[in-house]
């Protein structure tokens, strides 16, 4: 069994790994700050940039109890900063309202809205949802390492960039990147 854990906007790699392989999502591992779990990076046009937003914990560190904190106004810079960084990508319009109309549901968990973002994003670059795993894993389990801190031995291919001719192209970006640029081509990237 191969898991993943959950991820907010998860990084290109992320979904190289699922259109090629079986993978389960990890619901039964503890929050870790500083990783994907809440963090994305995106290309603006000041140069690639993190987003995050901040969660309630309460010394709960199951991933699927923590808490989304909407007290600050994180959904709407992240939103505002979506828009700035992909606005002029060929494919942002066909995705955003759907897209943000999830982002301002406001789902009370960090699990719940990773889980929509990473559905969302499967249902549109055409690859099958991951499962997901609530209850300890029996038997041999391959745990895939896709991490912020951790240099990746994944190297993605140029793809067509809103800033490439100010910066070339960056790789380690959010999937949003690939599909607002790419659109349906997406899954030809990531299944090579």
């Amino acid at each position: 069994m191969k898991l993943l854990t959950t991820a907010w906007f998860p990084p290109i790699e992320y979904f190289a790994v699922l259109a090629k392989c079986s993978v389960f999502i990890d619901g039964t591992e503890h929050y870790q700050k500083q990783s994907w779990r809440n963090r994305c990076r995106i290309l603006t046009a000041n140069g690639p940039e993190d987003l995050r937003f901040p969660v309630l914990h309460n010394g709960e560190r199951d991933i699927t109890r923590v808490q989304v904190d909407y007290r600050t106004p994180w959904l709407r810079r992240t939103e505002y900063a979506i828009d700035s960084a992909y606005y002029s990508s060929p494919f942002f319009e066909y995705y955003r309202d759907e897209l943000f109309a999830l982002l301002d549901s406001q789902p009370q968990t960090l699990w719940e809205l990773n889980s929509l973002i990473t559905d969302f994003f499967c249902r549109k670059v055409g690859i099958p949802a991951p499962g997901t795993l609530l209850e300890p894993a029996q038997g041999e389990v391959e745990r895939i390492v896709i991490h912020p801190k951790v240099p990746s031995c994944w190297q993605g291919r140029p793809y067509w960039q809103v800033f490439r001719d100010k910066f070339g192209f960056v790789d380690g970006l959010s999937i949003m990147d690939l599909l607002f640029n790419e659109g349906p081509e997406s899954i030809c990237y990531l299944q090579k």
